[in-house]
């Protein structure tokens, strides 16, 4: 009797199933473009999420973080690190702030932010400091940052969630006047300028301005998180800098070193001194290889005009938005500014995601319903048709089918 035949088994994977991925597994990539295992292109409208500042495989970045890796990758912080210095010197330049603490993610930006508006506060004699934070806010998934995230079921299962933290409604100024007016142990207000996982909502330029100036009357920090809408990605090197005003503490990470993991906290005045040795610190944060990833992605930036180039592009695609959807049933709105754009649409769109990959393009769906692009900041006006192009059929396609039943 001859034995029964082996069926073959997929092997179980051993990475944790974390993230609800695509049927696909990317090679390698070059500029606005990248090809999967199979061969298959695919236009880059996501950017590794607003990360691949310039792309993939830039000319100039790829051979400066060769030689940077055959002299030093890392080190400690125990030591004196002219990197740090440099790219520290750049960021308060171009930001008008004075000091730098470089980590490695937004979370761990956001993180230290909290930190220090915890210390200012018990350094002003307040036992129990509070922070405003606001509603459809993502500053993170550690316990401290998901806390201070307004997104309940991102939160869900990890309570008891961290105290000190009064959530608002965005663009509300009487909301925080209220707060103000009644709660002493209020000692920082933290948003983001453009709330990216919340569904592309940006603040108001008056609403910012309002709260520079709340913030100045009560003695409070303005803590501005700008990891995903910094560096360049609105046409401005910091989003609030449309508003004109500067905060006191200013997370930054994805788009600043090109893909390179990195991240940081700039101060200014008010903040730059409340941590001192001993309050905080990071094995990996500030190395030489993400130091360097970041002092060329500014000066990239800088040399091939891409704060102009996001501006000019990015009004282009919203323009093209406007004029394609214009009358379509289903979608709510197109918002966002430069490169950091959303389509917010009647009913959950997920699906969008794959059908977009098997067209060739690859996006973010967020918020459930809100369709996001991040592409690079070296994307031009043909690919920048060819989201369009792509991305407009899909949407109304998906749009005319009868939404399925609840």
């Amino acid at each position: 009797m001859n034995a029964p035949e082996k069926v073959p088994t997929t092997p179980e994977p051993h990475v944790m199933k974390t993230y609800g991925r695509l049927p696909m597994a990317l090679s390698h990539g070059r500029g606005c473009w990248v090809w999967d295992t199979e061969g298959k292109k695919y236009l880059d409208g996501l950017g590794g999420i607003a990360v691949n500042t310039l792309g993939h495989g830039h000319p100039k970045l790829v051979p400066a973080l060769q030689d940077q890796v055959s002299k030093l990758i890392h080190t400690s912080n125990y030591y004196a690190a002219p990197l740090q210095e440099r790219l520290a010197a750049r960021l308060t330049e171009i930001s008008g702030l004075t000091n730098v603490f470089f980590c490695n993610s937004g979370l761990e930006a956001n993180e230290g932010a909290i930190k220090i508006a915890r210390k200012f506060g018990h350094d002003k004699g307040i036992a129990r400091p509070e922070i405003i934070v606001y509603e459809k806010a993502f500053h993170g998934r550690s316990i401290a940052t998901l806390s201070a995230t307004g997104n309940t079921k991102v939160q869900a299962g990890f309570e008891p969630l961290v105290e000190g933290f009064v959530r608002v409604p965005l663009n509300d100024v009487a909301a925080i006047e209220k707060v103000a007016a009644g709660n002493p142990n209020v000692v920082a207000v933290f948003l983001e300028v453009i709330q990216g996982e919340g569904g592309i909502n940006p603040a108001k330029i008056e609403y910012l301005q309002a709260v520079r100036r709340i913030c100045d009357d009560k003695g409070w920090l303005l803590m501005l998180d700008e990891v995903q809408c910094g560096i360049g990605r609105t046409g401005k090197w910091f989003a609030h800098q449309w508003a004109g005003i500067k905060p006191d503490v200013m997370p930054l990470a994805k788009g600043l070193g090109s893909g390179v993991p990195i991240g940081a906290f700039v101060c200014g005045p008010r903040a730059a001194h409340v941590l001192g040795p001993g309050n905080h610190g990071t094995t990996f944060g500030g190395n030489p290889l993400a130091m360097r990833a970041g002092i060329e992605t500014l000066t990239i930036m800088e040399e091939d005009k891409l704060l102009e180039n996001a501006a000019t592009i990015g009004a282009r695609l919203h323009d093209a938005f406007v004029r394609e959807f214009k009358g379509v049933n289903g979608v709510v709105d197109i918002r966002g500014q430069g490169l950091m754009i959303g389509i917010e649409l009647a009913r959950p769109c997920g699906e969008l995601l794959l059908k977009a990959a098997n067209a060739g393009l690859m996006i973010s769906v967020t918020a459930d319903k809100v369709v996001r692009l991040l592409p690079p900041l070296i994307i031009n006006a043909s690919e920048a048709d060819q989201i369009v192009a792509i991305l407009c059929p899909l949407i109304k396609e998906f749009l005319a089918q009868p939404a399925p039943q609840q």
